[in-house]
């Protein structure tokens, strides 16, 4: 049973084991400015945490602007840490953020404005996550275009307002904001998609979601103005966690795939020959990546290269998940029904 929604705003914050940058993300959070007619609280989701998380939360409590709850899940996966968040939250408006993060001044006020009132513009917002750089970006990371940025959570469309859903986009976590009341329409989170602490398979449980909510009728805005500033640290530049994030992220791509057929761009897999439990499209993108792979190389282009590189590892996940299945015909569900969370 959900709690009165008596707030306008609840910002939701998971964490786990990480207090030093949870402090920092509180620091910054109790100095944001926030309109006077915006009622808000914060909401810390521990997620059974080894750590000081606790003592860091309580130390912040009695100097904080607004209320600042401390919640405590012991189910491991930040799934099942939010939908806590989701169940206990006040706000009309739930912003989820990042234990990473630094807001920057005005991102709630932001965050929320296209939600509100009685005639709200969007269902869910989102916007540009901007990298805090622990060392320097190594050369071979291409920051001219954005298809790479998901692997260090990084996310910058522009300065222009647009549709989500027009744009063919997702928010990322660490910066989305929801009108409580899809939640009620839509369901949680799926517990059995989000990362965990030791889990390697990336979190889907976004992208998951947001699907459902697409379906069920909801839509989302990319607010410019909505910015945070997000911590890549040094063990996150490197090209063997790129690989096995792009690894990670074929595999978990193939779970959603058989949760969710109609993708993104609007192709319904239930439709589409397969190879070996593999839609047959993605064998094209395969010759397509090895071919383009040797060019660049051959071509001394690194960032190029390396693009092609991770596009590969992504195919040999989303494979190697099928082979799991004895690449046996995906099982899919029926796209055109709402299911909910976990």
């Amino acid at each position: 049973m959900s709690t009165p929604r008596t707030l306008d705003a609840t910002v939701l914050i998971a964490t786990y084991n990480r207090s030093r940058l949870l402090d920092e993300t509180l620091s910054y959070l109790a100095k944001m400015p926030v309109r006077a007619d915006l009622s808000w609280e914060v909401v810390v989701i521990d997620n059974n945490s080894a750590d000081d998380t606790r003592a860091t939360v309580e130390r912040h409590q009695p100097h904080f602007p607004v209320s600042l709850r401390y919640l405590f899940e012991r189910q491991q996966g930040r799934s099942s840490a939010l939908n806590t968040g989701i169940t206990q939250a006040r706000g009309h408006v739930l912003a989820f953020t990042d234990d990473d993060v630094r807001v920057q001044d005005g991102w709630l006020d932001a965050a929320c404005a296209p939600l509100r009132g009685p005639t709200p513009s969007a269902d869910y917002t989102g916007g540009p996550v901007r990298p805090i750089w622990e060392v320097p970006p190594p050369q071979w990371l291409d920051l001219t275009r954005g298809d790479l940025w998901g692997t260090i959570a990084i996310q910058d469309h522009g300065q222009v307002t647009v549709r989500y859903e027009e744009a063919r986009r997702v928010p990322l976590g660490a910066n989305m904001a929801v009108r409580a009341a899809v939640f009620d329409v839509v369901g949680g989170f799926r517990a059995d998609l989000g990362r965990t602490g030791g889990r390697r398979v990336l979190g889907q449980e976004v992208p998951e979601w947001l699907m459902r909510a697409r379906r069920a009728g909801f839509g989302g805005l990319y607010v410019p103005a909505m910015v945070v500033h997000h911590h890549v640290p040094a063990g996150r530049l490197t090209p063997r966690y790129f690989r096995r994030w792009w690894f990670g992220k074929g595999v978990s791509r193939a779970a959603l795939d058989r949760m969710q057929p109609t993708t993104e761009l609007g192709i319904d897999l239930r439709k589409t020959p397969h190879i070996l439990g593999v839609p047959r499209f993605m064998f094209g993108n395969l010759l397509r990546d090895a071919a383009g792979l040797i060019k660049e190389v051959a071509a001394r282009r690194p960032q190029a290269a390396f693009r092609h590189q991770m596009m590969l590892a992504f195919f040999a996940g989303y494979f190697v998940a099928r082979a799991g299945e004895r690449f046996s015909s995906p099982a899919y569900r029926t796209s055109n029904v709402v299911t909910t969370g976990r």
